[in-house]
Formats: C-alpha cells, structure tokens, sequence
C-alpha cells in the first residue's frame, strides 16, 4: 500500500513538474511568433501551427505519465482546437482598398464674410466638421484691410468631389492639389496581426485558467499584458486610419481680394487691354494712396516743417554774427592803420619843424 502511494506521488509530481514545462515552452512559443511578426494571413497559419505545437508538446509530456489527468487535459485541449476552427476556416481580410485623400486649394474672393460663412454651411451640409480655422485680418497703415483665413476640413469621402465643385462655384480658385495615399496593405497586415493576437489571448486565458503554480500564473499575466497592450495600440491605429480614409482632408485657403485674378488664358489683345487698363488703375491707386498718406502723416510734416524752420533760422543767426564780427575786425584794422598813419604824419611834421628852427638858429 506504501508502494502505492509512493509511485502515486512520484507521478503526480512528475506530472506537475512536465505540465510547468509545457506551460513555459508555450509561452515561449507564443513570444518568438510574436516577435517574428504576424504580418498577413500565412501568420495566422504559423499561429495555429505553433499552438498545436504547443498543444502536443504537453499533449506528449502528459501522456507518458499515464495519469488520469493527462487524458483529461487531452481531451480539454482537442476540444479547444475543434472550437477555434481549422486555419482556413478564419474569417477572409476585407480586401477593399483603403484610400486617404488630401486636398490643399487656395481660392480668393472679394467678399471674405460672406465666402467664409458659405464654406462652413456647405461643411456642415455635406455632414462634415472644420477641425481647425484661423482668421488673420492684415489691416495696412493706410487702413486697407484684406483678410485671409486657414481652414482645415474634414468630409466623408464619398462626398469630397461634390463639395470641392461647391467651393469651386461660390469662389475663384487659383491653386489645387491633391494626394492618394493607399494604405491598403497596412489595414490588412494591421488587422491580421491583431487577430493573431487574439488567438493568442484566448489560448493564454485558457492556460491561465489551466495553472496550478503561482510562477505560471505570473509568467502567463506576464505575457497577457503585453498582448492586450498591443491589442490595443493596433486598434487605435485601425481607429485613426478608419478615420482618415472614411474622411478626407481639406486644407483650404482663403485670401480677399481687391480684384480677382484670371484663371482662364488670355489672347494678345485682351492681355494688352487688361494691362493697359491695370496700369491706369495702379496710377489712380497709387496717386490716391499718396493723397491719403500726406493727409495721414500732415501732423508729422508740420512738425519737420517747423523743426527745419527753426533749424535754418539759426544758421542764419550764426552765418549773420560771424559776419557781423568780421566787419568790425576790419574797422579795427583800418582804424589802427589810420591812427598808425596819423601818429607818422604828426611826427614827420614835427621833425620838420624842429628842423626848421634849428636851421634859423644857425
């Protein structure tokens, strides 16, 4: 009887003992194909494979034991498979094409207001959103003020053509340019890798429900979480490209102008004409303008006016004293010369004199 009981025990731990084993080679499986990536439906293949791998392995390591248990965790796991389904009974990608489009337009008008309101009516008529707007209103010095707006746009896609004509009839559009980005292949291999995830999650929460050990249970949450975060990083992704291909992009720009600019080509004698009658109006445009900045800038010109006056009114005060000085240096000199003159003469006349008396004393 404790012959028994012995070879009883020495089977039970060696089942435990093969069960960790395969628990961790399953594990380990389920990282490598993780980390080889399950980019298309051939990883949902290798994902299938590998967990029947998995599978056998503890299918092989219970089965030597001769346990009771090991017929039971056969059968669990043969019901398992036969509930997930054979590989090629997943569920086929869908195969339509995935297309974002984005549009940049540049239209001018020369009623803003009214321009900018009728985009956003059409905007919410075609059941999209404005996902940003900014307004600058670019007043000059002169007090002319043309405005220009950023519009960025979001319309369902089967609705872009229709609203773009819209845009193109309510305003003069001078640029348009779009691009199609397909990202077909990357939804596919997006949605198959987040399906091998899934497969995998589930075969995780059945090996959870299956362990015994508190190193087994740790190393499957382990595993678990990493899963589930990636699950759900992929589906923010396929969310925002969802996004982006169900609604297309408008980045529109709008500039008021004074005069619209032609879009259609001209022949000779209309271009001659149109810029003969354009320079006429720059002339008048330009002689107004100069009549508005004088009026504007009079207070500023009466100011310099009078700054120069007083400025040239003292040069002349400087220019009149030093002359004023210089006559009177010369009047001096002369009056000198003269005085130097006089004192000659007085003393010529002198000794004439004295001459002359003593001549009369001889």
């Amino acid at each position: 009887m404790k012959k028994e009981n012995t070879e009883t025990g020495n089977r039970t731990g060696e089942w435990k003992t093969r069960r960790r084993t395969g628990f961790l080679a399953a594990g380990l499986a389920a990282a490598l194909l993780t980390f080889t990536g399950c980019g298309s439906a051939s990883s949902d293949m290798a994902m299938m494979t590998t967990s029947k791998s998995a599978d056998g392995a503890y299918e092989s390591a219970f089965y030597d034991t001769g346990d009771v248990y090991a017929n039971e965790y056969e059968y669990d796991t043969a019901e398992a498979v036969a509930e997930e389904g054979a590989p090629e009974e997943v569920a086929v990608q869908d195969t339509s094409r995935k297309l974002i489009r984005n549009v940049s337009m540049d239209v001018e008008t020369e009623e803003f207001e009214t321009l900018y309101a009728r985009v956003n009516e059409k905007t919410k008529a075609y059941g999209g959103y404005v996902e940003s707007s900014n307004v600058y209103n670019n007043s000059s010095y002169y007090g002319e003020s043309l405005r220009n707006a950023s519009l960025t746009i979001r319309i369902p896609q089967d609705k872009l053509d229709s609203f773009l004509s819209n845009v193109a009839e309510i305003s003069n559009v001078t640029s348009r340019s779009e691009n199609v980005t397909d990202v077909t292949l990357q939804y596919v291999d997006m949605e198959s890798h987040k399906k091998a995830l899934e497969v995998e999650q589930e075969r995780l929460l059945d090996l959870m429900e299956q362990a015994e050990s508190v190193e087994d249970i740790i190393t499957i949450e382990s595993r678990l979480s990493d899963v589930r975060y990636q699950i759900e990083s992929m589906e923010s992704q396929l969310r925002t490209m969802d996004n982006q291909v169900n609604y297309s992009t408008v980045n529109l720009y709008i500039n008021e102008v004074e005069k619209l600019t032609p879009v259609e080509e001209q022949d000779t004698w209309e271009r001659i004409s149109s810029g003969f009658i354009n320079s006429l109006e720059d002339v008048g445009e330009g002689l107004s303008e100069f009549g508005i900045g004088v009026l504007i800038d009079l207070p500023y010109i009466v100011v310099f006016l009078i700054v120069l006056l007083i400025f040239v009114l003292v040069i002349k005060g400087i220019v009149r004293g030093h002359k004023k000085r210089k006559i009177k240096k010369a009047q001096r000199a002369e009056e000198k010369a003269a005085k130097k003159a006089a004192d000659a003469a007085r003393a010529a006349v002198q000794n004439t004199e004295s001459t002359e008396k003593e001549e009369k004393h001889e």
